[in-house]
């Protein structure tokens, strides 16, 4: 089993997997980026990790940077 998961979205899904996450006992991970530094989502989880600019082709779409997001937190 696994302690923790990158939750690689945003907005009302990250919200709810991390409240499911919560009540399983699992870490969340939400990704960031400058358009939505202050979203709920990236409250909602654990941690969060800046994936970079407000475009998806800028982060979201970055999948290196997923990866990369992923591997530092042990996700």
């Amino acid at each position: 089993m696994f302690n923790k998961i990158l939750i690689a979205n945003r907005g009302e899904i990250v919200c709810r997997v991390a409240a499911t996450c919560k009540r399983l006992g699992i870490a969340g991970v939400a990704v960031y980026s400058d358009a939505d530094a202050n979203a709920k989502h990236v409250a909602a989880c654990d941690e969060a990790v800046y994936i970079g600019g407000a475009t998806a082709a800028e982060s979201y779409l970055r999948v290196e940077r997923i990866i990369e997001a992923a591997r530092a937190t042990g996700a």
